[in-house]
């Protein structure tokens, strides 16, 4: 492992990198992990900057959503058949040389990644920051790095490729690196006393996104859950509201993404608990659901409080109709319990239009 002295407080830069693809959409695509680190990392006396590729949209819509910047870029040799332009979702080349000309030479770089086919663009923003920064350790973190860890280690030219399930573990990484001692770790931290995501490094904020849980207690056999979070634990419902409250009083959030993955999985010990606390307190915003939700939950009441507490992009997580691929892929909601979920949504006042599955 690198190991460093550094005599004063230590500056780590965290980097979002571009997307890559055919199409890409902000459907409040927000590094969530790494914003974590980051509400760690100062927590812990560590100067941080942010830099966020995809922080930049052309058009955005009346939720926050909205379109990414593009560039029209080469396809990849893998992709050369497929007749459709390829771009580089984000901002602008010229624009991350510009941000990073102005920079006092960090300690350290953490770069996260998304997608595992998204890891073009994590490659070419690593080429740009290691001829910028040419003797700073650079850390690669995220889900590619976690599911392809073999692969990132061999290609993406990092010293180090992190492929733990946590940002406790990031942390004391950073602290053996920099030679710093830490604050306030604790390897036994709960989920309930880290500090927030440091959403407010962020110039202009149009969303919030927040997770109310980590990982899952399905085994769906396509999700990838399992690997990038270890069981499933949830916060406290009151520090759930508590943070809502921080984002729409403090800094005039007016939208809010659940990023849970298993957000109405016994709804009374945890969703409604949330969202009733969330009225009581007249807490006013707009809710979304771009990981999907799970339809078995789905009855008359829990419909109910998803029109009534502002709920306004509802998607349901239903992957086939063919029943034997249901189970297949893990025996989690059946035709009928879809067909009760839309209708129970319908009848608490949702259109078919505002339906997404």
């Amino acid at each position: 492992m690198i190991m460093f002295h550094v005599k004063h407080t230590p500056h780590i830069l965290l980097i979002n990198p571009w997307i890559t693809d055919f199409a890409a959409y902000d459907f409040w695509i927000k590094p969530l992990g790494l914003l974590n680190m980051a509400g760690l990392l100062r927590e812990n006396g560590f100067r941080v900057t942010l830099i966020d590729c995809l922080d930049l949209s052309i058009k955005t819509k009346t939720y926050g959503d909205g379109k990414f910047f593009k560039t029209k870029i080469e396809k990849p040799f893998s992709l050369k058949s497929i007749p459709r332009h390829y771009s580089q979702y984000g901002i602008p080349e010229e624009m991350l040389l510009k941000r990073l000309s102005f920079l006092e030479e960090p300690d350290l770089i953490c770069v996260t990644s998304g997608m595992t086919f998204w890891y073009p663009g994590v490659f070419k923003l690593i080429e740009i920051i290691r001829e910028f920064f040419k003797n700073v350790p650079i850390i690669l973190g995220g889900i590619y790095a976690t599911l392809c860890y073999e692969h990132a280690k061999k290609h993406s030219n990092v010293d180090i490729v992190f492929n733990g399930r946590g940002e406790l573990e990031v942390l004391k990484l950073v602290s053996d690196l920099t030679n710093k001692e830490l604050i306030t770790y604790n390897s036994k931290l709960s989920i309930d006393n880290l500090p927030y995501p440091a959403f407010d490094l962020y110039p202009q904020l149009n969303y919030a996104c927040i997770a109310s849980s980590k990982g899952c207690p399905f085994r769906c056999i396509y999700c990838a859950s399992p690997f990038l979070s270890k069981g499933f634990v949830r916060r406290d419902p009151l520090k759930v509201v508590e943070e809502i409250e921080h984002w729409t009083t403090r800094y005039g959030v007016s939208d809010i993404a659940f990023y849970d993955d298993a957000l109405l999985v016994e709804p009374s010990k945890h969703f409604i608990p949330i969202m009733k606390e969330v009225m009581e307190r007249g807490i006013h915003c707009n809710f979304h659901t771009p990981n999907a939700i799970h339809i078995r939950e789905i009855d008359e009441e829990v419909a109910e409080i998803l029109f009534r507490s502002g709920f306004k992009t509802v998607r349901l997580g239903f992957e086939s109709s063919i029943e034997t691929t249901q189970i297949e892929m893990g025996g989690k909601a059946n035709n009928q319990e879809f067909q009760r979920a839309v209708k129970n949504l319908k009848r608490a006042g949702y259109s078919k239009e505002e339906i997404g599955v």
